[in-house]
């Protein structure tokens, strides 16, 4: 199991996305944090499980939310870049690395 580290604006997103679901249903937003946590914990005991989609990127959708996290494959960690809506901006991560 290798060890996953946020970028901060990868962060900024699952929080920003988490609050908008909290506000819409009650305990919607801890369910999306939730989500996330499970598969960040599945991505990093098998983080080639997933697909490349470019530049050493790879991405697990998650199911139940329109969202994907996009990550890379470090020596020693996994970098989380990105927590993605699927129908918004999608190159918008290309620069955090």
């Amino acid at each position: 199991m290798k060890k996953t580290r946020f970028l901060s604006p990868a962060e900024i997103e699952m929080f920003d996305a988490a609050v908008y679901y909290e506000t819409r249903v009650p305990k919607l937003g801890a369910d999306f944090i939730s989500t996330i946590e499970i598969a960040v914990s599945d991505l990093s005991e098998d983080p080639e499980k997933w697909p490349v989609i470019g530049k050493e990127i790879h991405r697990r959708i998650l199911p139940r939310f329109p969202y994907s996290i996009l990550y890379k494959i470090d020596f020693e960690e996994i970098i989380i870049v990105a927590i993605m809506h699927q129908k918004r901006r999608p190159n918008y991560w290309i620069n955090r690395l």
